[in-house]
């Protein structure tokens, strides 16, 4: 288990993502990840109230919906660490109080508990003043209904400027950021980020941890892949992107393990990095991410991952 921030919470060194389920697993396939996970020791899930709002007859909270009948019918609420977002849900868009109260509500209900354990702001809002959004965050952490805040998508600049507005306020500061980082994908954390989240003690929880499945080694030269982010994954299939799979590929096989794992464990030696962000549609997919809970690079490792993505 690892420290989440400056708070009391201990959580898995693996999140489990939250975005897959009611999209690409339905909801017995999303039960039997959850389980798997819950088997292994994991206690991090990562939701929100948009997931999955994207999908064609989708109207949002699907993946609350089903992440609450789950701890309902396995009675696990208080083992489970349950992390959602606010702030683009349809028709809920914004960080505005009233937007974040009923957006709050709503995930309470969807969730089927009394209390979010870490409730992000999911994109920066620059039409509503931070005062008022720490605010209204504030005030749902004294009614008890959450316990810790935190930002997802903010630039450094908004970031420091949230966090110095909670301090003059007096009112709950930020204690994460949920950032895109990855092998493939480096520079918008590390460019100010990442050195922000040290000095305040923010805990970072990247997503897109694999790259929408190239870092798991899914997408090759010439090989197709029936999924909705192959696309997304496709692009990254050019000279640094094979660089880095080969440098993944080696590690991997020295290892004996998986290349998602590996892919993985590189961002838990960056930063501030306490966590991962990582889905799995099934079983067999989850246990390709597991050993990451008990996987350390060598500085050697390190090395040559860092120089492949560079």
């Amino acid at each position: 288990m690892a420290k989440l921030g400056t708070t009391s919470l201990d959580v898995f060194p693996l999140c489990l993502g939250g975005n897959v389920f009611g999209w690409t697993a339905d909801e017995k396939q999303s039960q039997a990840v959850l389980d798997a996970y819950a088997a292994a020791g994991g206690n991090f899930i990562d939701t929100a109230d948009a997931y999955s709002a994207w999908a064609p007859g989708h109207a949002g909270g699907e993946s609350e919906t089903i992440l609450g009948r789950w701890m309902a019918a396995r009675g696990n609420r208080n083992r489970m660490i349950i992390a959602t977002k606010v702030g683009r849900f349809p028709g809920l868009s914004g960080l505005s109080p009233k937007t974040i109260r009923a957006a709050a509500e709503g995930s309470l209900g969807r969730l089927r508990t009394d209390r979010i354990d870490l409730y992000y702001a999911h994109l920066d809002d620059m039409a509503t003043p931070l005062e008022e959004t720490l605010g209204a965050f504030d005030a749902l952490i004294r009614e008890g209904k959450v316990r810790h805040i935190a930002a997802s998508n903010y630039a450094a600049p908004r970031l420091s400027e949230a966090l110095a507005v909670s301090t003059r306020m007096g009112f709950a500061r930020y204690v994460a950021l949920q950032p895109h980082y990855n092998l493939v994908h480096r520079a918008e954390y590390e460019d100010g980020l990442a050195a922000l989240c040290v000095r305040e003690g923010l805990a970072c929880f990247p997503y897109y941890g694999l790259a929408s499945g190239f870092l798991a080694g899914k997408y090759r030269p010439g090989a197709k892949v029936e999924s909705p982010r192959a696309s997304g994954a496709s692009k990254y299939l050019d000279e640094r992107g094979l660089r880095i799979l080969a440098a993944l590929d080696a590690i991997a096989a020295e290892r004996r393990t998986a290349v998602a794992a590996v892919s993985l464990a590189w961002l838990s030696t960056r930063p501030a990095v306490v966590a991962p962000i990582a889905s799995a549609r099934t079983p067999e997919q989850l246990a390709e991410l597991l050993p990451l809970a008990s996987m350390r690079l060598t500085d050697a490792e390190v090395r040559k991952l860092n120089d492949a993505s560079a």
